[in-house]
């Protein structure tokens, strides 16, 4: 799951649990602030009701105060607008046939679902009645009672509810747009970042990032761009190593083949002498001893061990690329192999490109892969037929691409994890040459293809 979708679902959370907190806090708020509209509902008609005591009092001549009552005109219009609506206001102690005053609750608020009415009560409580006295002075004149409605207390707060999620909603919604906004864009250098990595995958170890304003982004792109200069040096480093073990192989092979030449190639020569001059003397002396015979067996595989043994010179001494060029040296080793058996698999030939002012290591390098791989091509295959193709490419990616095939079969991820010395000897010169190497499944074979680049 992608950093953004997880942030931002991380956010969506976090929203949905303050959501559900002020959803929580507003239904506790509301229901409460019925409490409190009572209370104030209560004080309000009381301190009426102790203006109208004490107005009685002075105009009254006598000073009874057992019988000095409010007057039953404090059931007004303006009464009314003193109490909250959905209380209700009583008198103690209550006349006769006395109703309490109530608030307006008919259609107050929306009606709550039965769900809301059930829940909220059992978990907050039932409201108390609030009673304050008309006057703290004189304890005969009398109290008054407020009472909250509940029903019009349940839809006062659904309807307080409704109003703060509608809000809540809005900024929540705003809030996750904002922020998703804003965390996509604090986000965004990460796909610069990413890109620079898989660059360095590939081998473009030199790859500069743009600066971040973000201090952790800057220090991810400044270790980006050390990790990338240390690969290259190791890769340059590298890659030097291997083209010197390579040289160091090389003048090994030439002083081989110098002593194989030198002491097999004379000794060899001597036994096909000797050998020769025994046949020689036994066809002179006419008898059938079989020595001869013998003489000329000893011929023939002296004559097969000089054939194997140039094979050999010819792997080990210089590469034919520094003396006939590229495309000659390749002519050469495509005819070489057609002319040891007429039962060896057919050898096709394909030159693309200008090969001619190819030299040097490069060309060296593709001889030498190519080499290798018709030698294990028809060594270790039941190949009928091999093809050899050799083609450069121009233009800015001036590479040469050399792809030997066969229809031998075999497995390709089992060659490609394969550590013989002629496949790995292959690796390390186009790796030291800064080229690539893969191995896949052909038509019925398998396809190797290097590619070694000029610009180096």
């Amino acid at each position: 799951m992608r950093l953004v979708l997880q942030l931002v679902a991380r956010l969506l959370l976090i929203v949905a649990l303050c959501l559900g907190a002020a959803t929580v806090w507003a239904t506790f708020d509301a229901y409460r602030s019925v409490d409190r509209a009572t209370a104030a509902s209560a004080q309000r008609v009381a301190q009426a009701l102790q203006a109208l005591y004490w107005r009685e009092l002075l105009l009254r001549s006598s000073r009874a105060r057992e019988h000095l009552l409010p007057v039953p005109e404090w059931r007004t219009l303006e009464t009314m607008k003193l109490i909250s609506p959905g209380v209700c206001v009583e008198f103690q102690p209550a006349a006769a046939f006395e109703k309490p005053l109530c608030g307006q609750s008919e259609g107050l608020g929306k009606t709550p679902p039965r769900w809301f009415a059930a829940i909220v009560p059992s978990f907050l409580g039932s409201h108390a009645e609030v009673v304050r006295p008309v006057s703290p002075r004189a304890a005969a004149a009398g109290a008054v009672v407020a009472t909250p409605h509940a029903a019009a207390a349940i839809a006062l707060a659904w309807d307080y509810v409704l109003n703060v999620i509608d809000v809540a909603l809005l900024m929540a919604a705003a809030i996750a747009l904002l922020a998703s906004l804003a965390i996509a864009h604090a986000l965004a250098p990460a796909r610069a970042i990413v890109t620079a990595l898989q660059r360095m995958a590939r081998g473009q170890y030199r790859t500069r990032l743009p600066r971040f304003r973000s201090m952790e982004l800057a220090m991810i792109g400044s270790a980006v761009g050390e990790l990338g200069g240390r690969l290259e040096e190791a890769t340059e480093q590298r890659a030097a190593l291997t083209r010197r073990l390579i040289e160091i192989r090389d003048d090994e092979r030439r002083a081989l083949a110098r002593e194989l030449h030198d002491e097999f190639g004379q000794n060899l020569s001597a036994i096909l002498a000797f050998a020769n001059t025994i046949e020689t003397a036994s066809t002179k002396r006419h008898k059938d001893d079989g020595i001869a015979q013998d003489a000329r067996m000893i011929s023939q595989a002296t004559h097969h061990l000089m054939a194997s043994l140039r094979d050999a010179l010819n792997r080990l001494r210089n590469p034919l690329p520094e003396e006939l060029g590229l495309e000659a040296s390749l002519v050469n080793l495509v005819d070489s192999w057609r002319s040891h058996s007429a039962a060896r698999p057919a050898i096709q030939l394909d030159l693309r490109g200008d090969l001619t002012d190819i030299s040097g290591p490069a060309a060296t390098t593709a001889y030498r892969v190519a080499q290798e791989c018709l030698t294990n091509a028809l060594r270790h295959s039941a190949a009928r037929e091999i093809s050899l193709r050799v083609e450069r490419r121009a233009g800015e990616d001036d590479a040469l691409l050399i792809r030997v095939e066969d229809d031998g079969g075999g497995d390709a991820e089992r060659v490609a994890q394969s550590a013989g010395f002629g496949l790995t000897g292959i690796r390390e010169r186009v790796t030291a040459a800064g080229g690539s190497l893969s191995i896949l499944p052909a038509n019925r074979g398998l396809s190797i293809a290097a590619t070694i680049p000029l610009a180096a």
